[in-house]
């Protein structure tokens, strides 16, 4: 989705000048103009926090720091708030559709969220996209069309203009609110935000499809934060042909990855598994076809 191309905050750099953000994720299909399914998600960069349960129309917290150092009382009210909103947007959007020029199916994604730098806000920003292209946004105190958006955007943005009581709103919660929780966020959550657990790694062989080729399988896992490195390599030389899979959840909050190689039968010897990771402190790991441990741990 274009408009969620932000910079997301990589947990093991706490202490680092990277911005580090938070952020809301809307996401609303309209199959027709009396049928509508809206989810809503929470994000501490990469990190899912919060997730909207749009059956009960209650905030679900997904870690028990999930709600920052708010009070109960702030927390229910910006629930009550996301009710009203997530109750109103879809009933407002297919009264305006045919106004609009929105034609069924069609999708709406927003993204609302803030930014912190060197433990300073430093910007806020809501998105809107229609149909997964960048669409509209929230500018200092009114909203406007995105580049390339054209005339469609830029309705929707006059008729969005006319209410003044909601862009006080959206002002507010930006400039005062967003950075507030993520201060609190960052804060409450330091101890599983800045946790490093160590990968382990193995290898295997697998069946390709070319005849003579093996095809090489590099497995990391256990580690934490998100963000590694993985590669094939030939002594010093990385093997361009080293496909990554996606890095997927462990049930323990830690992730695993999978790298293939394929490979002419003959050319395996010398080949080896290099795997890089904050929490290796500059050691990676390396590891040849065969080895039933971990592997070596080498300088990078």
């Amino acid at each position: 989705m274009l408009l969620l191309d932000l910079q997301v905050l990589r947990p093991h750099h706490l202490t680092t000048e990277e911005p580090l953000t938070f952020h809301l994720i809307q996401i609303s299909s309209f199959a027709n103009h009396s049928w509508a399914h809206t989810q809503g998600s929470g994000w501490l960069g990469e990190l899912q926090t919060h997730r909207w349960n749009g059956v009960l129309g209650t905030i679900q917290f997904l870690w028990p720091w999930s709600r920052g150092n708010f009070s109960k009382e702030e927390l229910k009210n910006l629930q009550a708030l996301l009710q009203l909103y997530l109750h109103a947007f879809p009933r407002v959007v297919q009264a305006f559709a045919s106004q609009f020029q929105f034609e069924y199916p069609f999708e709406i994604q927003i993204s609302f969220g803030c930014r912190m730098h060197a433990g300073k806000a430093s910007g806020s920003f809501l998105n809107g996209a229609y149909q997964g292209s960048d669409f509209l946004s929230f500018q200092g105190n009114s909203w406007k069309p995105s580049s390339g958006a054209g005339s469609q955007a830029q309705n929707v943005c006059n008729v969005l203009n006319h209410y003044r009581v909601i862009k006080e709103i959206v002002q507010i919660l930006l400039s005062d609110t967003c950075p507030r929780f993520l201060s609190d966020l960052l804060e409450a959550g330091k101890a599983e935000l800045e946790r490093q657990e160590k990968p382990e790694a193995w290898v295997s062989k697998g069946h390709s499809p070319e005849p003579g080729h093996l095809l090489l399988v590099c497995h990391v896992s256990g580690f934490h934060p998100k963000p590694v490195w993985v590669m094939w390599m030939r002594g010093e030389q990385e093997q361009r042909s080293t496909q990554q899979g996606d890095i997927m959840p462990n049930a323990d909050g830690t992730w695993y990855l999978r790298v293939t190689l394929d490979v002419a039968a003959g050319e395996v010897a010398g080949l080896a598994c290099r795997v890089k990771h904050s929490s290796l402190e500059g050691h990676d790991i390396i590891i040849h076809l065969g080895e039933k441990k971990r592997g070596s741990a080498v300088k990078g």
